[in-house]
């Protein structure tokens, strides 16, 4: 078993976490800083403006959290599936440090655009290619412009977040495309990325207890275990923190670059690095799954 120092094992580190506004992103962005990280944090939310995903959470929250917990939170408005805008994200990163050490791409935005419930042949293919673009294709625009920095210092990773390991359906053929794809992603990366000593591998976390699951289930973090009145799975829920923990572990693991191409999970990766939850649990989607 794995053990990492506790103590600031990023110090000095510069990430990125594309798309950080909530969620997950905003739980691997808090946990990188606690490790001492310097943190890039963008979204389309900001204080001034919301994006069409209508929540109340922006970059500059996430940013505020990412230097209270240790490290450095820098917000910068960023719309992934624009290059001009990522072409002007990485230049300012680069003037400011000459180094990308760390890529997250979460980026998402599917969430007003998933149709649960309706089968392949009544798909609204609108809605479906702007899932594409905006949860596949960023992702691949926002590493275009990483990959070139970090191979110019022949070291680097770069973590996609996904949501399953790819093995099973999801329940809705958009969505499964998308999420599938991710994975493929950090494949693909990883096999043309690694003649230059960089990692590409993507993370799925759990059942997340984001913001919006909160607020669906009428619940808060304090008493989230009423929302399993809704739905009984809920009970095996991670919180945005636990994939957060696990990957800033694994940025900070000399061995990363062993995993490179792989789709890993939080649970597994909190077993291995004896990881727990902000609740002190250590919650194990895997297991319970197979239980269902």
């Amino acid at each position: 078993m794995k053990t990492i120092e506790k103590d600031k094992p990023l110090a000095g580190a510069v990430a990125l976490v594309a798309g950080a506004t909530r969620g997950a992103g905003r739980g691997i962005a808090t946990e990188l800083g606690a490790a001492g990280a310097i943190v890039y944090v963008t979204g389309r939310s900001t204080r001034a403006t919301r994006s069409d995903m209508d929540r109340p959470e922006t970059i500059e929250d996430t940013a505020e959290q990412v230097t209270a917990a240790g490290g450095q939170g820098i917000p910068v408005p960023c719309d992934h599936s624009d290059p001009a805008q990522v072409a002007a994200l990485i230049t300012r990163i680069t003037g400011a440090h000459d180094r990308l050490d760390l890529l997250v791409n979460d980026i998402w935005g599917g969430d007003p655009l998933s149709e649960w419930g309706t089968p392949f042949w009544q798909l609204d293919l609108t809605k479906f290619q702007t899932m594409w673009q905006r949860a596949v294709l960023t992702h691949l625009i926002t590493s275009q412009h990483v990959a070139p920095v970090m191979i110019a210092r022949k070291r680097g990773l770069i973590i996609e977040v996904t949501d399953g390991l790819g093995h099973d359906y999801r329940g809705n053929l958009a969505y499964d495309l998308t999420k599938t794809t991710v994975n493929r992603l950090a494949l693909g990366q990883a096999e043309e990325l690694r003649p230059h000593g960089i990692t590409a591998l993507a993370v799925t976390p759990g059942f997340l207890r984001s913001e919006a699951m909160l607020e669906l289930f009428g619940v808060t973090e304090a008493n989230w275990r009423d929302g399993t009145e809704k739905d009984p799975h809920f009970i095996a829920s991670e919180t945005p923190h636990f994939v957060g923990r696990v990957i800033a572990a694994l940025a900070a693991d000399p061995t990363v670059h062993t995993r490179t191409g792989q789709v890993l999970s939080s649970w597994d990766l909190a077993e291995e690095y004896s990881i727990d939850d902000v609740d002190g649990r250590r919650p194990h989607w895997g297991r319970y799954f197979a239980t269902m």
